[in-house]
């Protein structure tokens, strides 16, 4: 579902934090013919999350700030989670302050969490948010736990929350606090093959207490299979940091030191490959909390262009074969185009509906080629003809273009033919005549 930047208020009007309200969803596990297929079925409830002083509003002007106001009589029907962050920071958070004007839709999502070692109906209840920035921008998973709510002021109990059954604040919502949270800066991102790049993933924790194991998994998932890249189980004791690694990919590497102190769960990858390329999930485990992020990674080559002819001259009337190949490409999809321009054109034409492709080639690494072929015809390409052959690919950021010009015919040389045929006739003639005047050849008995 899609969740739209709400509200931005300050938590006290111009002064310490902006808060941000988004337009969420509640999923839970429904029952029906879904469940009975193993896939399970998932009812949504519309829900609201509001952000509490989540970031430094100093520079926001006071007409982008609008207040966010409960509603007057509290409904126990409403699902208005609202988050305080006393203690966790999220990077980069105040792009969901920008995400309108940016015109970035924020997917928002909230569901039941039950911590390790834990019963699923002990309080306090605990919840995992999921707020991601489409296009590629800030990915954030979050374990809320619910915190007592205020005293009432009079001696009758709490509204409890119809759905959820927990007790709501005098204002009618749920309050809870941000526990863990693990984060992606970039959640998706492009590389060479060959190249290096660095996964962003990093989480906060509330309270974590010292000398605790942190755990962090990295694993791929592509085209319905997965594996391990790197297992990491890190504890700091006494300012010394310990780890066990393993490493299913060569080339891989995380920073134990940044993973305990700052909260780095980076990934680092060298020499890439087409195997390289997929869903890449960052599960961070501290304490009794656990859970993940998702990078996803695209893997990108450029064709290498040529064409089949350096020249092209036309001697006779026979048309002749033209190809353009495109080279070690990734991924798969290429556009050809072939254009025309004649010495009296205005402007190149198209007319690539007159070329065949070949089948795409793979090779070892995974990497693709093709060819297009064109028949070029003298009486539709004179002389002084630009033949351009234009190849579009995603990890081209403008087309690449090859072009030859139909050259002129070479002049015969007349002289030399004429010089020719009459030595051959001189020869032949001599020849006739040698043989006429030599006589008979008597032999003597």
């Amino acid at each position: 579902m899609l969740a739209t930047l709400a509200y931005i208020l300050p938590l006290v009007y111009g002064l310490q934090g902006a808060d941000v309200v988004l337009s969420c969803s509640l999923i839970e596990e429904g029952g029906g013919m879904g469940g009975m297929m193993g896939g399970g079925m998932f009812k949504r409830t519309p829900a609201t999350l509001v952000f509490r002083d989540l970031v430094d509003n100093a520079g926001l002007s006071p007409e982008l700030v609008t207040p966010f106001n409960p509603p007057e009589t509290p409904n126990a029907d409403d699902l208005i989670f609202e988050l305080l962050l006393p203690s966790i920071q999220i990077p980069d958070a105040d792009s969901l302050l920008h995400a309108d004007c940016n015109e970035q839709n924020i997917v928002c999502e909230i569901s039941r969490f039950v911590p390790r070692d834990a019963d699923a109906d002990s309080l306090p209840a605990h919840f995992i948010g999921s707020v991601q920035l489409e296009g590629a921008g800030l990915s954030v998973t979050l374990v809320l736990q619910t915190s007592p709510s205020e005293t009432p002021e009079s001696d009758r109990p709490p509204l409890m929350q119809s759905k959820l059954n927990l007790p709501l604040s005098q204002s009618g919502t749920l309050l809870t606090a941000v526990v863990f949270v693990v984060f992606s800066r970039v959640p998706s991102v492009v590389a060479p093959i060959g190249g290096d790049v660095l996964l962003d993933c990093g989480f906060r924790q509330k309270d974590s207490i010292p000398g605790q194991d942190v755990a962090l998994e990295w694993r791929i998932q592509h085209r319905g299979n997965g594996r391990k890249v790197l297992d990491m189980k890190v504890r700091e004791n006494e300012g010394e940091v310990g780890s066990d690694v393993l490493v299913e990919r060569e080339g891989t590497s995380a920073e134990a030191d940044l993973l305990v102190r700052e909260g780095n769960a980076s990934l680092t990858l060298q020499r890439l490959k087409v195997s390289d390329e997929g869903t890449y999930i960052c599960t961070v485990g501290s304490g009794e909390f656990q859970t993940q992020q998702v990078v996803q990674v695209h893997i990108t080559q450029a064709p290498l262009v040529t064409l089949s002819e350096e020249k092209l001259t036309f001697q006779d009337k026979e048309p002749k074969k033209l190809s353009c190949e495109c080279h070690r490409y990734y991924p798969l999809d290429v556009q050809v185009e072939w254009l025309s321009q004649r010495p009296s054109d205005e402007e190149p034409i198209s007319f690539s509906e007159e070329s065949s492709l070949s089948s795409h080639r793979q090779h070892s690494d995974g990497t693709y080629s093709l060819s297009s072929h064109l028949t070029l015809r003298p009486n539709e390409h004179p002389p002084e003809t630009v033949v351009t052959c234009r190849v579009s690919h995603t990890a081209l950021d403008t087309p690449t273009e090859v072009a030859l010009t139909v050259g002129k015919p070479e002049p015969e040389n007349v002289f030399w033919t004429v010089v020719l045929m009459v030595m051959i006739s001189v020869v032949f003639l001599y020849q006739a005549f040698k043989m006429q005047t030599a006589g008979p050849v008597i032999k003597e008995a």
